[in-house]
């Protein structure tokens, strides 16, 4: 009997080994039962979970994708709402050697003539030539120079009382008047050149000596007093021209007040009695373009919903946003908008009257015949009709901010998805702590049975050896397991 309970304790102490490896006791793969029965535990919430996450993200891109298309539409309707960028002018001038013109906003169409007398100029003063050159001492002392109404006082000392070093303190004085200084080289000798930045009669250049004395009176232009040793080689004077025959001045040479909206600069002088034609007609070009790239983007959001709402019966796919109140509720306002008719009596009451209209699938066309000829012929109407206080434009546009603007629908539903896509993850996190756990459990359950199994083998192989011994040395431990589980043993 005590060999009996050496063998048993043998046994126990044999069996405790076996259980380090998962299924050598009972021969199953308890890593592979645990992974599937935990998997099939967790299976239907996990679905469900994905399933809400992959449908989230893609109401979320859904979404991107439908703001930027209402982006692209909007940025078209800069031009379309100011009826003054809209109806636009071209202006010429026959002959661009003597004027070239521009436009602004409040042009009108019309052809006017044009004559230049003579063109704005600065004035010019030179000095004496001096035979040493720009490094020729000229003296000392403090210059004023004014030019209009504006002057400055410029002192010059024994360190820059040559030609070139008077320039050099003219042009480097804080407050120059609008004065620039140059010394030019000639056959007599170097010159000091004073030239205006400013055209017209009033900034005419004035040279005084301030300091009571002399050494600089080389230098000094001042016609009041009758002191001109200094030649004014170009006077300044204001240009001179007519408009239709009418006299007109100008301080500069670029004219905005003679012609309403219109810009003329003035490059030449006309041949005496020979005007030039300035024509201001309606420029459409960029009208047609502005209205042709806002086609183009309708199209696109038009394009948008249909994608992300629609249901494709071939594939049968639905869209992202399928059945979605928050794009149906903006298509029908769109289309409000640009089915309106008014009222205006000015030849331009619709979007068909511009060449635009809707088809059958939802998008628009634009016929550029018709639209050309409304442009040329009542640029004005078109302007109002898309732009002004309550044109199709601005509507569009205030409609257009109520959903992408701060705070607008589509940012509101979008934080909102965002929220329940966090939730969704959270509740993932939950699942795998909770799948972990239950495996955990599994597999040490499945261990304790394994090793329950061990035990009951190595007892069998024990108790066959006892009281068989011939039959198991003969038919090993295959029928010694074979005996146990059919419920007998040899004697």
């Amino acid at each position: 009997m005590s060999s009996a309970v050496s063998s048993s304790s043998a046994s126990t102490g044999s069996a405790s080994s076996l259980i380090t490896s998962t299924g050598i006791g009972s021969g199953l793969n308890i890593s592979a039962i645990v992974t599937s029965l935990t998997n099939a535990y967790g299976a239907a919430q996990t679905d469900q979970l994905n399933a809400q996450q992959t449908s989230l993200n893609a109401q979320v891109s859904a979404f991107g994708t439908f703001s930027s298309a209402l982006s692209t539409l909007q940025a078209t309707l800069t031009d379309l709402e100011d009826p003054s960028q809209l109806a636009g002018f071209d202006a010429t001038v026959a002959d661009k050697t003597i004027a070239t013109a521009t436009t602004t906003a409040d042009a009108s169409a019309g052809q006017y003539s044009l004559e230049v007398q003579n063109l704005a100029t600065s004035a010019t003063l030179t000095s004496q030539a001096f035979a040493g050159g720009a490094s020729s001492a000229v003296g000392t002392g403090t210059l004023n120079i004014a030019v209009g109404g504006n002057s400055t006082s410029i002192t010059i000392g024994s360190g820059n009382d040559t030609l070139s070093g008077i320039a050099a303190a003219i042009n480097s004085a804080g407050n120059n008047p609008g004065v620039t200084a140059s010394v030019i080289s000639t056959t007599a000798g170097a010159r000091l050149v004073l030239t205006g930045s400013a055209t017209g009669a009033a900034n005419a250049i004035t040279v005084t000596e301030t300091d009571a004395g002399t050494g600089l009176s080389s230098l000094v232009y001042d016609p009041s007093n009758k002191v001109t040793n200094l030649t004014q080689t170009q006077a300044a004077q204001d240009a001179n021209f007519t408009i239709n025959g009418f006299a007109a001045t100008s301080a500069s040479n670029v004219v905005t007040s003679a012609i309403s909206g219109v810009t003329l600069t003035l490059v030449g002088q006309s041949a005496a009695g020979t005007p030039t034609t300035v024509s201001i007609s309606p420029d459409t070009s960029n009208a047609q373009t502005s209205i042709g790239t806002f086609v183009t983007a309708l199209n696109g959001v038009m394009s948008s919903i249909q994608s992300l709402t629609g249901y494709d019966p071939t594939t049968q796919t639905a869209g992202a946003l399928n059945g979605n109140a928050t794009l149906e509720s903006f298509q029908n306002q769109l289309e409000s908008i640009l089915d309106e008719v008014t009222s205006s009596g000015s030849g331009v009451q619709s979007l068909a009257d511009l060449g635009i209209t809707a088809n059958a699938d939802g998008s628009y066309s634009s016929n550029s015949d018709t639209l050309s000829n409304v442009l040329t012929s009542n640029l004005t109407a078109v302007g109002n009709f898309l732009g002004g206080t309550n044109g199709v434009a601005v509507q569009i546009n205030s409609l257009l901010n109520s959903f992408t603007g701060p705070g607008g629908l589509i940012s509101t539903i979008t934080q909102g998805l965002q929220s329940s896509l966090s939730n969704v993850s959270q509740q993932q996190t939950q699942l795998q702590a909770e799948l972990a756990t239950y495996s955990a459990t599994l597999t040490t359950e499945y261990n304790a049975m394994d090793t329950a199994v061990a035990a009951l083998k190595e007892t069998q192989t024990y108790l066959n050896a006892e009281f068989n011994p011939t039959q198991s040395a003969g038919s090993g431990s295959s029928s010694s397991t074979s005996s146990l589980s059919s419920g007998t043993l040899g004697t």
